[in-house]
């Protein structure tokens, strides 16, 4: 296993499926979040149970949280050698002609995305584990009879430097899908078979979701 990690196609390898784990989260996570738009009752049965289910909280979170510390930190180590290992090839080649603006600040776009993760937990994952385990409230009921889940996300869209804040990050998520996508796989070697219509869709992915997520910040904002 560390022979894998420690060569380049390894660690490529392990990047790329990460990405594709996140990527596959991100969908489920969209989906979730679409229901506080189009039917916030079903938005708090699902909520409650992602958050009280066994299988989701001592499993699927732990990997999750997991798959993103890994991916982060993988992603840092490729680009700090694919730096250094650039620095001795620009001086023959013009790398700016030979990479997007995306690929060459991939680094750039992640710290963004992590700063908003930090921002994203403090808002969300925090005090869901405040109310769980300290205060003692595992029902997710409110005073008066409904689920908490709805009304608290309304809540953290108050604020219009947060909501721009969300907005911000959505966007360097979209830059970092744009290349993100496309590359995963190229690293699991499907390079030779990436065709247009998967082009296209990694396209779609990275430009599509995020605006969603944006129309969603966006609508709770405006109707809360």
């Amino acid at each position: 296993m560390s022979g894998i990690f420690n060569s380049s196609i390894g660690r490529k390898f392990a990047m790329a499926l990460s990405a594709f784990f996140l990527m596959i989260f991100l969908l489920q996570h969209f989906a979730i979040n679409s229901l506080s738009v189009l039917s916030p009752n079903e938005f708090n049965n699902v909520s409650h149970f992602m958050g009280t289910n066994w299988l989701v909280q001592y499993i699927f979170q732990p990997i999750l949280i997991f798959g993103v510390i890994f991916h982060f930190v993988m992603g840092f180590v490729l680009e700090i050698r694919n730096r250094n290992a650039r620095k001795i090839s620009y001086v023959k080649n013009n790398g700016n002609a030979n990479s997007t603006w995306m690929s060459r600040n991939m680094i750039w776009s992640g710290l963004v995305i992590l700063a908003f993760l930090g921002l994203h937990f403090y808002d969300f994952w925090l005090p869901e584990i405040n109310t769980k385990y300290i205060e003692g409230n595992m029902t997710g009921l409110l005073p008066d009879g409904n689920y908490r889940y709805f009304e608290e996300l309304q809540h953290k869209f108050v604020d219009v430097w947060r909501v721009a804040l969300y907005c911000i990050s959505f966007v360097f998520l979209s830059l970092h899908l744009l290349h993100g996508f496309k590359s995963a796989f190229q690293s699991i070697g499907a390079k030779s078979i990436f065709t247009d219509w998967l082009n296209k869709l990694s396209i779609a992915y990275a430009i599509i979701l995020p605006a969603g997520f944006v129309m969603i910040a966006l609508y709770h904002y405006f109707n809360h």
